[in-house]
């Protein structure tokens, strides 16, 4: 089986990562990192972790002992769906997310990935919050 996280470099992707390295350790389960963005990085898209941040997020994942894929698209769908499409692709267990708090405006104008995913996820869908 197989654990599918959203990562962005951001704190709420940080406590993401964090909750899934620890649940894929728990369960000995792979973990599949999922870093996409609608966006393009070449200008200046955030979402998407550059080199160096996915040399960390590599070693963080091997100091946990933890067998694990990074899955970035670039210039892909929605991210929403490419995590819900990697889970359905490796029949996950769990997929977790990190969540931060938008306005209803911003909600209404640019959606949100984290409903999205909670909303078309086959399996079930862990929310986490930065501290």
């Amino acid at each position: 089986m197989t654990i599918v996280v959203g990562y962005v470099p951001t704190p709420q992707g940080s406590a993401a990562l964090a909750r899934a390295t620890w649940e894929a350790q728990r369960t000995d389960e792979r973990l599949v990192v999922v870093n996409a963005s609608r966006s393009d990085p070449l200008e200046g898209d955030t979402a998407i972790a550059d080199q160096s941040t996915l040399t960390q997020v590599r070693s963080q994942l091997k100091n946990a002992r933890v067998d694990f894929g990074i899955h970035q698209p670039l210039r892909g769908s929605e991210p929403a769906d490419e995590i819900v499409k990697t889970a359905a692709e490796h029949q996950a267990s769990l997929i977790v997310i990190g969540l931060r708090h938008r306005s209803r405006v911003g909600k209404m104008l640019f959606g949100s990935t984290a409903q999205n995913v909670l909303l078309d996820a086959e399996c079930p869908v862990l929310a986490v919050k930065a501290k």
